[in-house]
């Protein structure tokens, strides 16, 4: 699969690509943290202050006080008892399921999952099951037949990439047994729903030891890195046991300083939360009165899966006249022929919001009207 073409951040909404300024509605910078003047700020403050590397594991001589600041704030910003840093969002599953190796009697795995649970999984030493999309039906006949005895891991993103779907995180727990547990991937929840910005274990009205939530800093935090929050337990044996943290390098001081800050603007003000949600409120509720597809909750996330070729190239075409970049994705494991993923932001304007909606529907209009 070739790499995308190059794009240059140009303002905290729009890109440069091929020459022109477009609006941008791609990537996941939920609220364009990586160019908050802050976040920034303190980026540069970092590297002056601390340099840009420890050159070594936290277990040996790389364990600096920045990182120990961050586990801290981030437990207290998602109300867990600890925080474990990693390197990379994606590590962060591959480190909770090396961690336990041995548990677990069996893993089940949603179907859709995000390929970072999906690699973790090969670490258990136990047969892998699959259950249907968010399917809780399936989720309980699958985790009936491992019997009484069975030691379940279930793996699951919080919130679906592909559509900003939630996982029922309440269903699944309901019927998992004392000795099972539930991590979720929450790297696109994590910071973005929730009254206070916990992801979706929030939204779902979930606090049990059980559950272990997986994030990524790059998304609604806007720098690098990643973490595991859970129990005490369970951040002590990740530490103890996975190679993935104990042989790894931690994130960059300035990166580390960065998200620092970025957590702490991210707590003292909930307008951001607001804006974001009134924004995606207002794309989907136009969205969903034109007929058009949009999930009904408060995750980001705009997606629109063209029936041919043809259908997305017009639409390409038609999100470039408009002066939009046509955010269309080919990731492994999605549609075979791509489909358009649109991120909303705190930052997009309502006029912004609107032009996107109206190239949308004036799109569909126009589909329906050829067929």
């Amino acid at each position: 699969m070739p790499l995308a073409e190059t794009l240059q951040q140009i303002d905290r909404t729009c890109v440069r690509y091929r020459g022109r300024k477009l609006l941008y509605f791609g990537g996941c910078d939920y609220f364009r943290m990586a160019s908050h003047p802050e976040v920034l700020h303190a980026l540069h403050e970092g590297a002056d202050k601390f340099g840009l590397n420890v050159a070594a594991s936290r277990l040996t001589t790389g364990n600096h006080v920045l990182f120990g600041q961050l586990e801290e704030e981030l437990a207290k910003f998602f109300g867990v008892e600890r925080a474990a840093l990693l390197s990379n969002g994606y590590a962060s599953n591959l480190a909770f399921t090396q961690s336990f190796a041995e548990h677990f009697t069996h893993a089940l795995l949603d179907e859709r999952s995000h390929g970072s649970p999906k690699d973790a999984a090969q670490f258990l030493r136990c047969s892998v099951s699959t259950f249907g999309h968010r399917d809780a039906q399936d989720f309980r006949r699958i985790l009936k037949s491992f019997g009484r005895s069975a030691r379940p891991l279930v793996l699951t993103d919080g919130m679906f990439s592909h559509d900003g779907s939630l996982a029922p995180l309440n269903e699944y727990l309901e019927a998992l047994p004392k000795r099972g547990m539930l991590l979720v991937d929450d790297a696109h929840g994590a910071g973005t729903v929730g009254k206070t910005g916990r992801g979706t274990p929030e939204v779902c009205g979930v606090r049990d030891e059980r559950l272990v939530q997986t994030i990524s800093l790059s998304k609604a935090f806007g720098v690098y890195g990643g973490a595991v929050l859970g129990s005490g337990k369970v951040i002590e044996t990740l530490q103890e046991r996975s190679r993935i943290f104990t042989g790894n390098t931690p994130v960059p001081l300035p990166l580390a300083n960065a998200t620092l800050a970025s957590i702490r603007i991210l707590r003292r003000d909930p307008l951001l939360r607001a804006r974001l949600r009134a924004n995606t409120l207002r794309i989907k509720s136009a969205l969903r009165a034109a007929n058009l597809p949009a999930v009904e909750n408060a995750s980001p996330i705009v997606a629109i899966t063209p029936k041919t070729k043809p259908h997305a190239a017009r639409l390409s075409r038609t999100l470039l006249r408009a002066g939009i970049f046509p955010p269309l994705i080919r990731y492994p494991g999605g549609p075979r022929d791509g489909y358009f993923r649109f991120a909303i932001s705190s930052e997009h304007t309502a006029k912004q919001l609107d032009i996107l909606a109206d190239v949308l529907i004036a799109s569909e209009n126009s589909k329906t009207r050829r067929h």
